[in-house]
């Protein structure tokens, strides 16, 4: 594992970095969510759909997941912004 990220291009770490700071943002903005039993589940939700494209090699098809994960990070904001007023 360790060998394989030596050898990734400069913009094949800055995605991977991009990817991982969407992760942290998503399950900072589960904290939010009153339900413990919602935070549970959206949790695994998150953590299936990335473990289930960590493979995802095409540049492409990387970034139109990274922006469709931040349209659902942004939702999931304005959900809970609407639910605490």
């Amino acid at each position: 594992r360790t060998a394989y990220r030596l050898f990734l291009s400069p913009s094949q770490f800055l995605r991977r970095q991009q990817v991982l700071q969407l992760y942290r943002k998503i399950l900072r903005a589960i904290r939010d969510v009153p339900a413990e039993a919602d935070q549970r589940y959206l949790k695994d939700w998150a953590r299936e759909e990335f473990r289930r494209n960590k493979d995802a090699t095409e540049e492409d098809a990387i970034k139109m997941m990274i922006t469709q994960g931040n349209m659902q990070l942004r939702e999931l904001e304005r959900t809970l912004k609407l639910a605490k007023s």
